[in-house]
């Protein structure tokens, strides 16, 4: 008895902890659009932190996409020869990495560089009560710390999943390199003619929301650390696990809205 009453104290505990922070999270997310639009805008922090978000993190996007393109394209040519297929390989690839494979793969390395990154950075700001001091001194920490790096994670996943795809696809004519002899033109010209509208429009539209929910949940969790300096590695190690998470519920509305359209 005392064990079952224990287990709904419990329940009903986490439930209410759940929806506050589903709430807090909400009036954070729309703390962002109202003081995106109000000035003064930090345009230099601005793209200092799109240097930092893009920039730096196209060496592990690139590597990632070659080996990505490398291996699908290796993987995939024995199942296609098997039907006397091989030409499709080219547009196979292409509509694979364009449409889903790019977008989601380049999200989830973003959300373990840079959703780390921000939520141990104010995470530390916030523990050393940096945040309270710039509050003190007049200064908006929402606008300088999160609209900025917000801004610049929607900014900077887009450009960095085109990056990421062109890579691939260079990789896949590599690959195909291997067992034939297919010039670069030829290559790409069979790459793009399988391509659509309805396959490019919305893989960027899906990474535009993918930096946005990066970089919110790297920034919620991180300035609203609480705890001591080990609540910054948990907000670190939180902002990546959900940003992830969120990067697949994502994936998944726009895949069901695709197909409706």
């Amino acid at each position: 008895m005392e064990t079952a009453r224990h287990n709904r104290n419990r329940t009903i505990s986490l439930t209410r902890k759940w929806m506050t922070d589903t709430g807090d999270f909400l009036l954070f997310t729309l703390r962002y659009f109202r003081e995106l639009i109000k000035p003064p805008f930090e345009w230099r922090e601005t793209i200092y932190q799109c240097y930092k978000s893009g920039y730096t993190s196209l060496p592990l996007v690139g590597i990632t996409a070659f080996i990505m393109g490398l291996v699908l394209t290796l993987q995939s040519r024995p199942s296609l020869s098997v039907f006397g297929a091989e030409s499709l390989l080219p547009g196979m690839v292409s509509v694979s990495v364009v449409r889903e494979i790019g977008p989601v793969i380049t999200a989830l390395i973003c959300a373990g560089k840079i959703g780390s990154r921000m939520g141990a950075e104010l995470g530390a700001m916030r523990v050393t009560e940096q945040i309270d001091a710039m509050e003190v001194s007049a200064i908006n920490p929402y606008k300088y710390l999160v609209v900025t790096r917000v801004t610049s994670t929607t900014l900077m996943l887009p450009l960095l999943v085109v990056v990421a795809d062109a890579i691939s696809l260079f990789a896949s004519f590599i690959a195909v390199n291997i067992h034939a002899d297919v010039s670069l033109l030829q290559f790409f010209s069979q790459a793009m003619e399988k391509l659509s509208y309805k396959d490019v429009m919305p893989a960027l539209i899906k990474s535009v929301f993918f930096g946005f929910a990066i970089g919110t949940i790297g920034c919620y969790k991180g300035f609203n650390a609480a705890g001591g300096t080990a609540s910054v590695g948990k907000a670190a190690n939180t902002a990546v696990i959900v940003s992830s998470l969120s990067i697949f519920i994502i994936d998944l509305i726009t895949v069901q809205i695709t197909d409706l359209l």
